[in-house]
């Protein structure tokens, strides 16, 4: 696990003190803290679901060929995780290697949009016409609209569990996983205790 660090540039945090019970990040003030781990195991799944306030998302069963490469959090111990992010890398459909982080926050964390590549603390979605992609989370259709990410990177998001939902990847043309039947449920849930998911080489995707 690395020092804490801001969720939405990735500078390290000032942990509370005297003066302040906010961690504070000398570019953008209080923040939650971000904590990232490069192994995933049993255990550590097992000490995030339990903590979460919001969805820890995991395609099951994993896409053919993926692999679990990296776990995020942003929170502190008052109120726990605000939000979580799973890396997964795997095939892309065009060929090559892809990555994909699976985003869930709460409104204004700004995780989501670090992660996309962008200034954003939401995804400012205006949800006008049909979703670009779909995927089901904890078993319900969940729609995805395109939203602004870096160049080397597509994003999407949406709502699920009352929360936002991102799923970013790399490189671009691995939007075609989304066209895939991908369900995502949470980790959360009582029946995925002591799941123990398939682990890759460490994801840098996570900053």
């Amino acid at each position: 696990m690395q020092i804490p660090t801001c969720p939405r540039c990735g500078l390290p945090v000032r942990a509370p003190g005297l003066m302040s019970s906010d961690w504070h990040c000398d570019r953008h003030g209080p923040v939650l803290p971000q904590r990232t781990w490069t192994h995933v195991g049993p255990e550590l799944l097992a000490q995030v679901s339990r903590d979460a306030q919001v969805p820890l998302w995991s395609p099951l069963p994993l896409l053919p060929g993926w692999t679990v490469t990296g776990l995020a959090t942003a929170g502190d111990d008052r109120g726990g995780p605000r939000a979580t992010a799973l890396a997964l890398s795997g095939p892309s459909p065009l060929g090559g290697p892809a990555d994909m982080v699976l985003v869930a926050e709460e409104p204004s964390t700004g995780l989501g949009g670090r992660t996309a590549g962008t200034e954003a603390l939401d995804p400012g979605l205006t949800a006008d016409g049909a979703p670009d992609a779909k995927v089901q989370a904890a078993g319900h259709d969940t729609p995805l609209w395109l939203v602004d990410s870096a160049d080397d990177r597509i994003a999407f998001a949406g709502e699920a569990l009352g929360v936002w939902l991102w799923a970013v990847l790399w490189p671009p043309a691995a939007e075609l996983v989304l066209l895939e039947h991908v369900e995502l449920h949470d980790l959360r849930h009582e029946s995925h205790v002591g799941l123990d998911l398939p682990v890759g080489a460490p994801t840098t995707r996570l900053g």
